[in-house]
């Protein structure tokens, strides 16, 4: 488990990378590679003006995402960094209002792995140091702000979570269109989980034929069929689920039903 598989990284429109401003704490860069991985991006950079190299505190947390760093790209100002990027987006948790403020206009992550999805260039995902985040003339050359929608009483995330919600965003955004035609996305989920039509008919039916099966005064019938399929349809089962679902409220019908005419 947690081992790289020689499966291909996915398929996306736009190139993207993930842009680290001075970053402070060598753990929190291995673990950014390590989230990167998770979801299938491979493309960092780094801006720090004297340089940067990966210690092993580094090289631990990104644990099997080593490759990461290797391959990482170390530019010494901002200007080097986005010149061949066609599309920045700053990220900030400084959400505050007011006039010298006020070009701080935030989407939500959901929203900025939407409108990126199908951009045909390369998208930067900046995030700022760990100690005063991305400075404000840093994100007025953004071209987009994203804001995670956290509590206001504690707002500001780890560098290393920051950019884990921003990444598991793009990832679902893909997802949405490309699962099941693209080798590696997950094939332990589904990207919709409607009900086929006939077996939705037999929850009904097996529903009311348990309710009528169970030693119970008559007038309570009706009340357990319906709660039977109530809970059953709004657990929203996969086909898979719903037949062994329905295999064990059969038995259970036929030996209420025999037991009740073994009794007769």
């Amino acid at each position: 488990m947690g081992m790289n598989l020689s499966i291909p990284l996915p398929v996306r429109s736009a190139e993207v990378f993930v842009v680290l401003i001075e970053p402070e704490i060598q753990g929190n860069v291995g673990a950014v590679a390590r989230a990167m991985r998770n979801f299938g991006f491979d493309n960092l950079r780094l801006i720090s003006k004297s340089g940067y190299q990966f210690e092993d505190e580094a090289l631990a947390r990104s644990k099997h995402a080593k490759t990461v760093l290797e391959n990482a790209e170390i530019f010494s100002d901002w200007d080097s960094c986005m010149q061949d990027i066609s599309i920045v987006v700053g990220s900030s948790g400084k959400r505050e209002l007011g006039e010298k403020i006020a070009f701080r206009h935030f989407v939500m992550p959901n929203e900025v792995a939407q409108r990126i999805d199908n951009v045909d260039g390369k998208v930067a995902l900046v995030f700022g140091r760990e100690g005063v985040g991305i400075l404000t003339e840093e994100l007025q050359m953004c071209d987009v702000l994203v804001t995670i929608p956290t509590w206001e009483g504690y707002p500001i995330l780890n560098l290393s979570h920051a950019v884990t919600i921003l990444l598991y965003e793009m990832h679902m955004a893909l997802l949405s269109t490309q699962l099941g035609k693209q080798k590696g996305l997950p094939r332990t989920t589904r990207d919709t989980r409607v009900l086929d039509p006939e077996l939705r008919r037999m929850v009904h039916s097996l529903s009311e034929e348990l309710a009528q099966a169970v030693d119970v005064q008559e007038h309570k019938r009706p009340g357990i069929a319906e709660t039977l399929k109530r809970v059953l349809m709004r657990s929203m089962p996969l086909d898979d689920e719903a037949h062994r679902i329905l295999g064990v409220m059969k038995q259970s019908r036929d030996a209420l039903q025999e037991k009740h005419s073994e009794e007769k």
